[in-house]
């Protein structure tokens, strides 16, 4: 057993502020024991488009640096949120994710599938495709060595799929990771019941760090739900991070406890491969 910390942060244009506040509140959560700990979606910049394609670069660069450096100094398996990804399109750039682990090294790399190109009734429109461009592989599932548990990569708005959490059950995932900045009007309604619904159809950990409050500069600002989260593998908020303010969702996870649900209620043998795939 281990405990894992999902981070709850509020981002703003400022880069070099966002990221004094993320090394924060991750050091924070190794100080509380955490041996994974995870960033929200976009912890580094919310602002306008262009500033992001300044400063994305590639992932071996200056904007994971420090979380890798964090990752190999306190020991911890790391997700590391998501950032500006430069990709071959010079108009727009990838939302990845990715695992660092205790070494420094970057263990597995997810670049979001599903962009958030949507308007929702509170007024609010989004187009992320305009500036990001859609990954183009499944979402990886990797051993944490040392920790005995395999974890796959989304981002937010992936959640509403549920072909992409099975197809990470169907290579071993034990713990679903989805940093997130969902927005407060449909975070009320979807967020806490999508997070609860992937981890008891997969039998596995959620772990959901996320925004919160009021995000992005100026006209653009909008609100985040927060509710960072960490749900077991039965359904079961385990820990909630709230819906106001920073910090983290400390909780365990159990291989034990995994074992147990997976022993009780076997759904996931019992599908029926043959005709539904």
């Amino acid at each position: 057993m281990f405990l894992a910390a999902a981070i709850q942060m509020t981002a703003g244009p400022d880069r070099g502020a966002n990221e004094a506040r993320a090394l924060a509140l991750l050091a924070q959560a190794c100080d509380r024991d955490a041996r994974l700990v995870g960033l929200p979606e976009v912890w580094e910049h919310i602002g306008p488009a262009a500033q992001k394609r300044a400063f994305a670069g590639p992932l071996e660069g200056r904007q994971l640096a420090p979380i890798r450096e964090l990752a190999a100094k306190r020991g911890v398996f790391c997700v590391a949120g998501s950032i500006s990804e430069r990709g071959a399109d010079k108009a727009r750039i990838y939302n990845t994710t990715a695992l660092i682990d205790p070494s420094g090294a970057i263990a597995a790399v997810y670049r979001k599938l599903h962009l958030f190109d949507v308007e929702i009734p509170d007024g609010a429109r989004y187009r992320e495709s305009e500036t990001v461009a859609a990954g183009a592989s499944p979402p990886p599932v990797v051993e944490m060595k040392g920790l005995g548990l395999r974890i796959g990569l989304s981002v937010c708005y992936d959640l509403r799929f549920p072909e992409l959490y099975r197809k990470m059950a169907d290579e071993g995932a034990d713990i679903l990771s989805v940093p997130a900045a969902f927005t407060a009007y449909t975070g009320r309604a979807h967020w806490e019941v999508l997070l609860r619904a992937r981890a008891i159809e997969n039998q596995a950990y959620a772990f959901a760090p996320a925004q919160v409050g009021a995000i992005g500069p100026g006209e653009e600002k909008r609100r985040a739900y927060g509710h960072a989260l960490v749900v077991d593998p039965w359904g079961e908020v385990v820990s909630d991070a709230g819906g106001s303010g920073e910090g983290f969702a400390l909780a365990p996870i159990d291989p034990a406890r995994l074992a147990q649900v997976r022993r009780d209620l076997p759904a996931l043998k019992h599908r029926r491969r043959d005709l539904l795939g």
